[in-house]
């Protein structure tokens, strides 16, 4: 993981230098924004919570209305999940995200549409510790049980963007097509304490952000 996030910093860094040099349409961009992540599964009652996230682009031209966006982004998300005597338990989720987005200039330096991949890099999940011995609804499963979830997961991004040449807002949703939950498999005695139901979740988050372009 750490490897992973000094070469993608760097790749970023040298980027943002070639970029600068180059203003027909290319930006360096610092963006900050909020964010409501959920899970979704069949093994738990989860609901949406509110998080945010910050980090850096490289917008460049590509060919014609297109361009690339190239980013880096740190998050710390939030979800629920509902314990036996309903009660919310908050899972906090905290890494880095590497995109390369395609982005179609609708209304050019004014309005994209931008999509394409995303790689998260996740750390262990974090609950208050007056949550961990809490069992989780329909299990027996114990809240702290299922904090080491898959440290590697891949999202695809679908957003808008709308401003000036200087600031823009952005809206996107990304979806997990993998299993955030599937490192938890590896371990016989948790499935057997999830009513023998092999574990499977997928991450949704709807985020609103602030690009500032310099």
């Amino acid at each position: 993981m750490k490897n992973l996030f000094l070469a993608s910093l760097l790749m970023l860094s040298v980027m943002s230098f070639a970029q600068y040099g180059y203003r027909d349409g290319n930006r360096i961009g610092i963006s900050a924004g909020v964010s409501q992540t959920t899970l979704f599964t069949n093994n738990f009652n989860a609901k949406p919570e509110l998080g945010f996230a910050g980090g850096l682009s490289v917008r460049g031209n590509y060919y014609n209305n297109w361009s690339m966006i190239y980013g880096m982004q740190f998050f710390s998300n939030n979800f629920s999940l509902e314990s036996t005597f309903d009660q919310k338990i908050k899972y906090n989720i905290q890494g880095v995200q590497v995109r390369l987005l395609l982005s179609y200039n609708v209304v050019e330096d004014h309005v994209s549409l931008d999509f394409g991949p995303v790689l998260q890099i996740n750390g262990k999940m974090k609950i208050a510790s007056s949550d961990e011995t809490k069992l989780l609804k329909g299990t027996l499963l114990r809240a702290d049980q299922i904090l080491d979830v898959s440290q590697l997961s891949g999202n695809f991004y679908l957003g808008c963007s709308a401003g000036t040449k200087t600031v823009r807002a952005v809206i996107f949703y990304e979806y997990g097509f993998t299993n955030f939950l599937n490192k938890l498999n590896k371990d016989d005695a948790l499935i057997l304490l999830n009513n023998n139901d092999k574990f499977k979740g997928n991450l949704g988050s709807i985020n609103g952000q602030v690009v500032i372009n310099l």
